[in-house]
């Protein structure tokens, strides 16, 4: 199938109209990912998390590790045209509401800038909404900046949570 292993997250906020609730919705991407010369080797549990910005609605969150042939681009590329069929229209607006988010958090080639796409995702390291479930199925990967187990960060991230209380 391939060599390449990505750690993707997902997200949804918003009813779909064919798979109803984001948890309806994130069950559906896992198998879009799981399709062709794409294969998803493990699934997160899904967790809810409050939202970013302005969008009120909370958001249902996982994490999948898709292995595939395919390099960091062609991946952008297979998550674009997933979000699209799903209902997905970027419209240049941050942080609004949106029927399905994925995103590559890293992979095991290291880091990759390209156009636009940069690996590890430059925010991971502070959403707890994709550390919580990345520990759950990749906490030994590291990241190839801070060379930190997601596991390690998970923990300083929590740590600092209750610090700061």
């Amino acid at each position: 199938m391939g060599k390449n292993r990505y750690l993707v997250a997902l997200g949804s906020n918003v009813r779909h109209v064919r798979y109803g609730p984001p948890r309806g919705v994130l069950a559906a991407a896992m198998k879009a990912l799981d399709h062709g010369r794409y294969a998803v080797i493990a699934c997160s549990p899904v967790i809810e998390s409050a939202p970013l910005g302005p969008s009120r609605r909370r958001y249902a969150n996982a994490v999948a590790i898709v292995r595939t042939k395919r390099m960091p681009d062609e991946m952008l590329h297979k998550l674009q045209k997933i979000e699209h069929r799903f209902g997905r229209r970027r419209t240049g607006r941050a942080w609004g509401a949106r029927v399905l988010d994925l995103d590559i958090v890293l992979w095991n080639g290291g880091a990759w800038a390209q156009d636009d796409l940069v690996i590890p995702h430059p925010a991971f390291r502070e959403r707890r909404f994709v550390l919580d479930p990345a520990t759950k199925i990749a906490r030994q990967w590291r990241d190839p900046l801070t060379n930190l187990t997601v596991g390690q960060l998970q923990g300083r991230l929590t740590k600092a949570r209750h610090a700061s209380r």
